[in-house]
């Protein structure tokens, strides 16, 4: 069955980030940062609260400590240095799904985490050292060291696509230190065929494989609600198959 997840609950302090309230509706799936890349301990309780309110799952979107960069520059770091970050971040989020009678649904690392996660052993197998502790699901993208190391390691895999991000003639996502808007109609059209044909077009013209068990909108982008809502409707008819 195919999920729409959003990566979201990132605003911090007075700084806002996301539309949250205008995209819950459209979604299976919240992806809540955990305060390293955004969001803090009142933004972390809101976003519970809101996913609560709207029947939406939570699982954690833990970072690299990078709160200036927003996740999204990469650093050296020893693998139980940062197994230790992660166990700090999901640990908090935890905290307040308990609060709020909700369980840990997933856990998907955050912006360049994700991409090392997915290329350099050490990072995936710091990952599958927290999914040891909490016992959740880990999302990631096909054909990189997220499939292997995560299974190999016998957690469950949820392959993911992104409707709001592009892809390089190797498979790998771009991962933008800011999103730009992209057209809702061809975002949905995306997701459409990643889903029947487990293909997308990368930005050379190549056909590349995807897996499509979730689809991924990044609440930071400019017209993620417009995307959302109309990757919605066009998934909706495989939502209903299943």
């Amino acid at each position: 069955m195919t999920a729409i997840n959003c990566d979201m609950g990132e605003a911090f302090g007075l700084y806002k980030m996301g539309d949250d309230q205008g995209l819950m509706p459209h979604i299976d799936v919240a992806n809540v940062a955990c305060g390293f890349h955004g969001s803090d301990f009142n933004h972390m309780r809101t976003t519970v609260r809101l996913a609560k309110e709207h029947g939406v799952k939570v699982g954690a979107h833990p970072s690299l400590p990078d709160l200036q960069g927003f996740g999204r520059r990469e650093m050296k770091i020893a693998r139980d240095e940062l197994a230790n970050c992660l166990i700090y971040q999901i640990g908090a989020l935890k905290g307040f799904l308990e609060a709020e009678k909700m369980t840990l649904n997933h856990i998907k690392p955050h912006g360049s985490l994700y991409g090392m996660a997915a290329r350099m052993e050490d990072m995936a197998h710091a990952v599958c050292d927290v999914a040891d502790i909490f016992k959740v699901p880990l999302f990631g993208m096909v054909n990189t060291l997220h499939e292997k190391i995560y299974k190999e390691r016998g957690h469950t895999f949820i392959p993911e696509f992104y409707a709001d991000l592009d892809y390089r003639d190797d498979g790998s996502l771009i991962i933008t230190r800011e999103h730009e808007a992209k057209d809702p109609d061809e975002a949905a059209a995306k997701c459409v065929r990643a889903i029947k044909e487990g293909k997308v077009k990368s930005v050379g013209g190549k056909d590349v494989t995807v897996g499509s068990a979730t689809i991924c909108i990044h609440s930071d982008t400019p017209n993620a609600v417009a995307i959302a809502e109309a990757v919605r409707k066009a998934v909706r008819p495989y939502l209903d198959a299943a």
